[in-house]
């Protein structure tokens, strides 16, 4: 008996129907899932394995760089020093998709002039810094356009005023003899271990107090008193620091239910302003800020003894920016470099020679203690100058700066920047760039402050960030450097500051501040012997 072949028409059409019942029978929910986690998976093992030993973040589906940026936050400025070893001094850094978390990052000083000062009209704070910002307020730090240029014109007058500068140099002289040395000579004759950052915190906590409010708060008394204030600013600060790096909707959803960073900055907020409410009350019934900065803005918005909300909103906003710009930044450009100065002794050495030269103008016996200087004798010290300058380009107080751009614009790197972009500036790892300041960028040397004929050179603010760049520079540089010198000379020619432990990190803080993240703890010596 024959069998018949089936027809090639009815072959095919078996076929047909079979491969579509297995793709039926494969198609369910659960396989598509695991089909595109495997997919996923294996993607991320092709970007890894080609990825080698780069530092160059990797470009994560759906995730973006998150996952590497939040693993090197601890050392965020430290990471972003190495993105740009590697890959120039601009950076594109994408976060998760449709989050809106992307954003340039540069080091590079032409795209600094440009943004800075060239382009200035086009990149302005925007809303979402003054939104990142909120505890400022209103004030000078978060301001654009008219309300900015206002509050500018008003701070200028009167941190320029012949007055008020010399009480700021006297008062700094007083504070460091009555307050800054007798301390120290107590903590050395006990033998006592010290946290030098939190001294110098508390010092420029009280001398800004005094600058702003007409009040000395007494924080750098013997009993090392808490300090409510400065505790809630620093938690604030690292608040504020996170707030760059998570998504806008993730911060807002803390903040509104309370949690994590958010509830320490909301309760930071209401230390601070109870604390502005009590120093603005005391000032008023004591009569005791005349001279202060809170005079003039008081006479301003008043005409009788009350002041009206508005008025008070802009008392508070006003003072608290100059609060952090006068206490913290001042404290830990000091910080760092007494530390770098252990670390490099023949620095120390050079500036206890020119110290020496006042010392013997002024007479001194080598028995003479403590020896202080009046700010007209530290204006003219070439090398502590320059000291000064290297340790704030080492360690700027404030390491990152943060702008958006209205319209769409090339920078001189020949990065695109679409409108409402924004960009972060590197003010860290500028200083750690060799294309910017040398082979010895990483190095303590104040000599490159210095030219051949021994005056002091003149750097690019767009070069040395320190104090900003272009129209928004800061209007207290002389005033940190009077603050700083009166601080550093006194230190320097009358003790010896040695650390404490072997093995004590001393590391940024990631923080808005580059505050040391452990403090640092030393002993403090009287000096022996004469320089």
């Amino acid at each position: 008996m024959s069998i018949s072949k089936p027809s090639r028409t009815m072959a095919s059409s078996s076929f047909l129907e079979l491969s579509l019942g297995l793709l039926h029978s494969l198609y369910t929910p659960e396989f598509l899932l695991a089909y595109a986690s495997c997919f996923f998976f294996l993607y991320l093992y092709y970007l890894l394995l080609n990825k080698k030993s780069s530092k160059i973040p990797t470009n994560w589906p759906l995730l973006g760089m998150l996952p590497n940026l939040l693993l090197n936050l601890h050392r965020f400025h430290d990471w972003l020093t190495e993105l740009f070893r590697e890959g120039g001094c601009t950076f594109y850094f994408r976060g998760p998709w449709f989050l809106g978390m992307n954003f340039f990052i540069t080091c590079d000083p032409a795209n600094v002039n440009h943004i800075f000062t060239a382009n200035f009209a086009n990149y302005p704070k925007g809303g979402e810094f003054s939104e990142i910002f909120d505890i400022l307020g209103d004030g000078i730090f978060n301001a654009d356009d008219e309300s900015w240029r206002s509050q500018r014109r008003k701070a200028q007058l009167l941190t320029g005023h012949p007055q008020f500068r010399s009480f700021v140099a006297k008062y700094s002289r007083d504070k460091v003899e009555n307050g800054l040395v007798p301390l120290l000579s107590r903590l050395a004759e006990r033998g006592a271990v010290v946290d030098l950052q939190d001294v110098l915190l508390r010092l420029t906590f009280d001398m800004t107090c005094n600058l702003v409010f007409g009040v000395d708060p007494g924080c750098l008394s013997p009993e090392f008193p808490a300090v409510p204030f400065a505790r809630a600013m620093d938690d604030a600060m690292e608040a504020l620091f996170i707030r760059h790096f998570v998504p806008r909707g993730w911060w807002r959803l803390m903040k509104w239910l309370r949690i994590g960073t958010e509830k320490k900055l909301a309760a930071a907020w209401e230390v601070m302003d109870e604390f502005v409410a009590q120093s603005i009350a005391k000032s008023k019934e004591e009569k005791n800020y005349e001279g202060s900065l809170l005079t003039s803005y008081i006479n301003d918005s008043e005409q009788s003894n009350d002041i009206d909300q508005d008025s008070y909103k802009y008392i508070r906003d006003t003072t608290v920016n100059f609060m952090l710009a006068g206490r913290d930044t001042t404290a830990t450009g000091l910080a760092w470099f007494f530390w770098l100065l252990s670390e490099n002794p023949a620095a120390e050495s050079k500036i206890l020679e020119e110290l020496g030269r006042i010392k013997k103008a002024q007479h001194c016996r080598p028995t003479t203690f403590p020896v202080l200087f009046d700010a007209e004798e530290l204006a003219g010290l070439v090398y502590l100058h320059a000291a000064l300058c290297e340790a704030l380009r080492l360690y700027p107080p404030v390491p990152t700066e943060h702008k958006g751009s209205v319209r769409a614009d090339v920078l001189p790197s020949g990065d695109e920047v679409p409108p409402g972009g924004k960009i972060l500036f590197s003010v860290y790892s500028t200083a750690r760039m060799e294309g910017v300041w040398g082979e010895d960028c990483a190095e303590f040397r104040p000599e490159r402050w210095i030219s051949e004929q021994g005056r002091l050179r003149h750097e690019p603010s767009c070069k040395f960030l320190a104090f900003n760049c272009g129209p928004r520079t800061c209007l207290g540089k002389d005033i940190a450097f009077t603050q700083m010198k009166a601080v550093a000379a006194a230190i320097v020619c009358n003790f010896d500051v040695e650390a404490a432990a072997d093995g004590h990190a001393v590391q940024p803080r990631p923080s808005v501040i580059l505050h040391m993240k452990n403090g640092w703890m030393v002993r403090i010596k009287k000096k022996k012997s004469d320089p």
